[in-house]
């Protein structure tokens, strides 16, 4: 099977972001109609003028995942935007940096109820709206490596990943008999806008040496992931955790 999403409906959350924006696009190139979703709509203007002119149509949605009825409303929007919504991309999130005795609970609780609690609700909403519309489809959740191994000062971003690891084996596990697929794409670590400063300094280069390859990847080297667990052609996959890290989690150092 080709790595093709030709005509199908694809919804990302954080769609204004670096990676999300990516995903949106690659989607698009696939041929994937996609609904790029965000807090303030006004941020994927950007997305979606990139998207535009390439055959597809694009939708922009306005989703605050730490809301459920905002949840709900998008994937209504979406659908009448575009159709039945068969692949969604779980990618909202965020990340607290600073050492354990200096988090507070505020910070915790930031992080929990985006990376977590957020990744729920859409991952819930898709699944009853795909059982609905009875087309089944895919669910592809994006986790991190740190939700395998760990590094210092963010605990709550690890714990999250970890737990969002474990949601995407107990979805898949109720979900295959409606035709649903859930899985994770785990990315190590992946420039882009935000943290390219960071890796270009001493700390960051002492980094990427503990990366088997040597490199941090680039955005593009996540579409092929991505779109195996999108598509037809990993339809034998579900429950499944696909780093992509140039051999990071291999290296116990």
């Amino acid at each position: 099977m080709e790595l093709t999403l030709a005509g199908r409906n694809a919804l990302v959350t954080g769609a204004n972001g670096g990676l999300g924006s990516h995903f949106a696009q690659t989607l698009a190139n696939a041929g994937a109609n996609v609904a790029i979703a965000a807090r303030r709509l006004d941020s994927l203007d950007p997305v979606r003028d990139a998207i535009a002119g390439r055959g597809v149509r694009v939708a922009p949605v306005a989703l605050d995942v730490t809301r459920t009825e905002n949840v709900q409303a998008a994937f209504d929007q979406a659908t009448q935007a575009l159709g039945p919504i068969t692949v969604v991309i779980n990618n909202a999130g965020v990340a607290v940096t600073k050492p354990l005795l200096d988090q507070t609970e505020a910070d915790w609780q930031q992080v929990i109820e985006v990376n977590l609690n957020g990744a729920w609700r859409v991952a819930q909403a898709a699944a009853r709206h795909m059982v609905k519309h009875g087309e089944g489809g895919s669910i592809v959740n994006i986790g991190s490596i740190l939700g395998l191994r760990v590094s210092s000062q963010v605990p709550s971003y690890a714990a999250s990943k970890a737990a969002l690891i474990q949601l995407t084996k107990a979805m898949a596990l109720e979900l295959a008999r409606y035709r649903i697929r859930v899985n994770t794409l785990a990315p190590g670590y992946v420039e882009t806008g935000i943290n390219r400063e960071f890796f270009a300094s001493e700390p960051g280069q002492a980094l990427i040496k503990r990366v088997p390859q040597r490199r941090i990847g680039k955005p593009e080297e996540l579409d092929g992931a991505l779109l195996l667990l999108a598509s037809d052609a990993g339809s034998y996959i579900t429950g499944a955790v696909l780093a992509v890290d140039g051999g990071h989690l291999v290296n116990t150092l």
